[in-house]
């Protein structure tokens, strides 16, 4: 995949394989491939989607990219002090640089605070992890963020409990963690899923709104088709471990030609209730990360299967034309 000089964070051949079952030895024998040899890139300022079923690695992808998780195998290679690094192999000192630039907000902002530190200390807390200011100057910069994400008056907030918040309010507060050391990439774990629908809005203009402010990059992870062409500017297709498909959004969307692209289209909801929907192509369940074979992951529920996608192994991610990316020997 080619790129300039705006290039904020590649990823080569990501692989992320957990074992599931042992011999009488201890060796691993199965594995669920989580993520397996996955290419990527996300410019400055630009919105990357990844979307796909449930189970299909996106939370395994996003937390590789911010180091949450050590990969198997890969690289990812992101300006720490100017100069462009593998951030698998950096040292202690020039990893905790790293995460001031990069941060991660999580699925569930219920679960993703302490619910025994207030909201300033869950705020607060990545400065105190970097050492940066006074007690006075974080509660200013705290208080500072709160208001910016919505969270106002910040002083009435500033030592309540997450209980004591409504969940739009905690998921506003994930986001004023998140940006507090000023990232440049912020991996985005479906952030309005856990929402109600009326809230969802707020926060997605709010997360645009800071990103146009502070030339964020987002990795937005959402199985949410309509959110992801509201959110992102090139959309990326997982299916089991793999990337299958990636283009511009509105192409993507509009031009799909990955069969479980299509088939993930077609499954999502129509505001017409008139319309007739297509049935859906592909067959059977979803298939198995554990220990899968090498060719095609979506060999045995594609409706397009031909020998070639049997005898070869997984098809490479290949531009078909107009930066339009599609793993398939068919297309």
């Amino acid at each position: 995949m080619s790129g300039g000089g705006d290039i904020l964070v590649r990823a080569e051949g990501l692989t992320k394989l957990f074992p599931i079952s042992r011999n009488l030895f201890l060796r691993p024998t199965s594995f669920v491939h989580a993520v397996e040899d996955v290419s990527f890139l996300i410019k400055k300022g630009e919105t990357l989607g990844l979307v796909g079923e449930s189970g299909c690695g996106k939370t395994t992808l996003g937390k590789l990219l911010v180091k949450l998780l050590e990969p198997d195998s890969g690289h990812i290679y992101f300006p720490v002090d100017g100069e462009p690094r593998d951030v698998v192999t950096l040292p202690g000192r020039d990893l905790l640089r790293f995460r001031r630039q990069a941060q991660m907000i999580f699925q569930d902002p219920y679960e993703s605070m302490n619910p025994r530190r207030t909201i300033y200390d869950t705020v607060a807390e990545p400065m105190v992890v970097q050492g940066i200011g006074s007690i006075r100057e974080r509660e200013k910069r705290v208080a500072e963020m709160l208001a910016l994400v919505g969270v106002s008056p910040p002083q009435l907030y500033l030592f309540r409990y997450p209980h004591e918040l409504s969940g739009g309010q905690r998921q506003r507060v994930a986001v004023a963690r998140s940006l507090i050391l000023n990232p440049s990439l912020v991996v985005a774990d479906e952030p309005t899923s856990m929402l109600d629908v009326s809230v969802r809005s707020g926060v997605m203009k709010l997360m645009l709104e800071l990103q146009q402010r502070f030339n964020i990059s987002y990795l937005y992870v959402t199985h949410d088709l309509a959110v992801a062409r509201y959110m992102c500017n090139r959309i990326a297709v997982m299916y089991c471990g793999k990337v299958v498909e990636m283009a511009e959004a509105e192409e993507l969307l509009g031009h799909p030609l990955h069969p479980y692209t299509r088939a993930l289209l077609s499954a999502a909801p129509d505001p017409d209730p008139g319309y007739v929907r297509p049935p859906v192509e592909i067959k059977g369940g979803v298939t198995t990360p554990v220990n899968p074979p090498k060719r095609c992951r979506f060999y045995d529920r594609c409706p397009m299967a031909a020998q070639v996608c049997e005898e070869k192994d997984h098809p490479p991610l290949e531009d078909k034309g107009g930066a339009h990316y599609v793993a398939c020997y068919r297309v």
